[in-house]
């Protein structure tokens, strides 16, 4: 019996791409550290004068997370892009102020002189640096008693934002180095603050801390400060070559998408050598790429 049964017509191709991988025939997009579009921020523009300022707090209650390193160091990219700034050594260990080569515990005046003495005006206390249109409000130990001394004042959470009233108009950016905690005093820095920033180290550990911060900075928003916004999560000590970094970096672009900066904070051994130094690595290593990227920061964070 004959079998010449006629053959099927071959499947169509499937046309449709592979998930994860551009259409044929499209430019491949480039990725960045956070696996989305890679960004380029312009040069901010020049300004023609100076002031009224925006104050940002770079806030994380675990220690260790780069709060002061990138203090510094954006203080000193925007500085560098034209901009008055002022950084406030807001944590009692005053390592802030030995960053930028000021020893805290030959100081007569502090920030705590200036939050616990009616006496004592702004302008006794502010340090020029080293570096072009960067000054210093240090602090020290004493900061830790004032924790203690502003729960019987009134108004106690608005300290902070009273006595950096004067100066607000002569600066472009004010940012506040935070305490690794969530008392009194960061949340006197997050009542002064229009924005935060939260350095978060690309690690297991530091991720499990993020949703307190968030909480305690919705409820000083609500209460306190509504012009309080989260400016973004800088993922900071990021090492590409581990697979822990990388998927650290990938569940906090999961878990809050575009409120992560573009800009990572990749580990090196100039950050260490620089507070030795007591001066930004903008300064002390300016062709590395840590120095390269804050600049990108100071770019993204200045950017529309």
């Amino acid at each position: 019996m004959s079998t010449n049964a006629a053959e099927p017509d071959p499947a169509p191709a499937d046309d449709s791409p592979t998930p994860g991988l551009p259409a044929a025939g499209t430019e491949p997009v480039e990725l960045d550290a956070t696996l989305r579009p890679k960004q380029v921020f312009p040069e901010p523009p020049v300004l023609e004068s100076h002031g009224p300022a925006r104050v940002i707090a770079l806030c994380n209650q675990k220690g260790g997370v780069g709060k002061t390193t990138t203090t510094i160091n954006l203080g000193a990219a925007l500085a560098e892009a034209g901009r008055r700034v002022l950084v406030v050594d807001f944590d009692p260990q005053g390592a802030l102020s030995v960053g930028l080569g000021v020893n805290p515990h030959e100081l007569d005046l502090t920030v705590y002189n200036l939050l616990m003495q009616r006496d004592v005006a702004i302008e006794d206390v502010l340090l020029k640096t080293s570096v072009a249109g960067l000054d210093l409000l240090p602090g020290n130990i004493d900061l830790s008693a004032a924790e203690v001394q502003l729960v019987s004042e009134v108004a106690r959470e608005q300290t902070l934002a009273r006595v950096l009233a004067p100066v607000l108009g002569e600066y472009d950016i004010v940012l506040i180095d935070c305490q690794p905690s969530l008392g009194l005093l960061t949340v006197n820095a997050l009542a002064a603050a229009d924005g935060v920033i939260i350095p978060l180290e690309c690690e297991f550990f530091a991720l499990r801390g993020v949703a307190l911060l968030m909480d305690t900075i919705y409820r000083v928003q609500e209460r306190i400060n509504p012009r309080l916004e989260v400016e973004g999560i800088l993922a900071t000590m990021y090492d590409s070559r581990t697979l822990h970094s990388r998927e650290v970096l990938a569940r906090v672009v999961e878990a809050f998408d575009d409120k992560v900066f573009h800009t990572v904070i990749a580990r090196t051994v100039r950050f260490p050598e620089t507070t030795v130094a007591g001066e930004p690595i903008t300064t002390y290593a300016s062709s590395s790429t840590g120095a390269a990227a804050y600049r990108q920061l100071a770019r993204e964070v200045l950017a529309p």
